[in-house]
């Protein structure tokens, strides 16, 4: 499911708001947990997961062409622990 098909679900199933509204909405929650993931908090949406930041380490890795070393800096990447009742949704066949 892509974002806009988020943005008209929703707006189907709650018809009472505008389209506008729940664009703006949809927008307000993934700028917010994009933003608490930049300053390094954790989200948790309970049933559903979890999103956090990992580092990585930098290293020394392989150009995969040219088999030369090369350094890869550090980074931080973010993951996504999924919730026991989403889990157990997906794994029941439903």
């Amino acid at each position: 499911m892509t974002k806009s098909e988020l943005i008209q679900r929703i707006a189907e199933l709650n018809p009472h708001l505008y389209h506008r509204d729940v664009e703006r909405i949809v927008s307000t929650i993934f700028e917010e947990i994009g933003g608490a993931l930049s300053r390094g908090d954790r989200v948790e949406l309970r049933g559903f997961g979890a999103f956090s930041v990992k580092q990585r380490d930098a290293r020394i890795g392989r150009n995969p062409r040219t088999g030369e070393a090369v350094e890869v800096d550090e980074k931080h990447i973010p993951f996504f622990k999924t919730g026991k009742l989403l889990r157990d949704r997906l794994n029941s066949g439903s």
